[in-house]
């Protein structure tokens, strides 16, 4: 898709934009600007009863039955695919697993595993960058391990990248030209406000409308609390929580107070719910080596498939655990936390 430069994002929703701009279509957003509600310091796997689904229920189809030579209703079940990393217990990224080393768990339910890779996949990975006035001083360092994400991909990725403060900017669109994303990140116009959980939901929209990667990958770098979103904490959690959302990595730089500590565990949240991490850097200096942390994460993902055997009224909410079997050495499984149901071959959103 050729790249786009400089054009305003109004994260409204049911506004209607150019397909390349990122929008908030079919979200119901708070028209309140006021920051949004802390949430519990708890990441349980238990999802929140704030947003209630809206998705349409796993299709049906009609197919001709040999035997019969009549036709029969058959259910259409999608995969549910994770991205899944495995460590020991020292953090070390452990790779070399089998299919028959992992179990899946939806609801407690052991589910059949259709679908296996351990090889690289191609990423959709978009780049959002805190463009508020504090961001300033920091973002040449910012803007360096940025590209280190850049450099660590592969021909078939894709990357895309926003400024976001009160507003948000696809700066450029997606693309593997350096050159055009260094560009883009250096188009620093600070403002004060941070509307942080707009910018989120805006890309995942970008992503599920324009992308066909199986991988979808969020880094979100900010050093301020959102405080000018019309979309809530609830909201951005439940878009994060469909089928098809991204894996959201967060890095927030430089943040000390007792709102800082709300705003980590918001972070936190958000992160966890999707198989990503949330990174508190006390130092400027560590930005790099998270970001090349990151990059190797993303390259070092099991891809584990499953048609989940549960019954799927829309909008239920459905915990997922992974567990890998290391003989003797315990090991740590990271993925999604869990989902909401409804037709899983399309954006659960809508």
């Amino acid at each position: 898709m050729p790249g786009v430069s400089g054009l305003l994002v109004r994260l409204v929703s049911g506004c209607l934009v150019s397909a390349c701009l990122l929008t908030l279509s079919g979200i119901s957003l708070a028209q309140s600007s006021s920051p949004a509600p802390a949430p519990p310091p708890s990441t349980s796997t238990q999802a929140p009863n704030t947003v209630p689904g809206q998705n349409e229920p796993p299709q049906t189809s009609l197919s001709p039955d040999d035997e019969t030579s009549g036709f029969v209703f058959k259910k259409k079940v999608e995969e549910v695919v994770l991205h899944a990393t495995v460590v020991d217990n020292q953090n070390h990224l452990i790779t070399g697993l089998s299919r028959d080393s992992f179990k899946v768990y939806e609801d407690g339910k052991l589910q059949t595993v259709t679908s296996f890779r351990k090889e690289n996949v191609p990423v959709a990975l978009g780049i959002l960058i805190d463009n508020s006035g504090s961001m300033l001083p920091k973002r040449a360092k910012v803007n360096e391990a940025a590209l280190r994400l850049v450099d660590a991909s592969q021909d078939e990725d894709r990357v895309f990248v926003v400024n976001f403060g009160e507003d948000a900017f696809l700066d450029q669109d997606y693309t593997q030209d350096v050159a055009k994303l260094k560009a883009a990140l250096q188009r620093v116009e600070t403002r004060g406000s941070t509307a942080l959980y707009d910018a989120i939901i805006g890309a995942v929209n970008h992503l599920n409308q324009t992308s066909q990667s199986q991988k979808k990958v969020l880094l979100v770098v900010t050093d301020g609390q959102d405080n000018a979103s019309q979309a809530t904490f609830q909201e951005v959690l439940r878009r994060l929580q469909s089928k098809n959302a991204p894996v959201l990595y967060t890095i927030a730089l430089e943040q000390n107070d007792r709102q800082a500590q709300n705003n980590r565990r918001s972070l936190s949240t958000l992160s966890e719910q999707t198989g990503g991490t949330a990174f508190f850097p006390s130092s400027l200096d560590e930005v790099g080596s998270i970001a090349s942390s990151i990059a190797q994460d993303i390259r070092s993902q099991y891809v584990i498939g499953y048609r989940s055997s549960n019954s799927h009224a829309q909008g239920v909410y459905h915990t997922i655990q992974v567990q890998a079997d290391g003989g003797s050495t315990p090991l740590r499984v990271t993925t999604r936390t869990g989902y909401y149901s409804g037709n899983l071959g399309s954006d659960d959103s809508h």
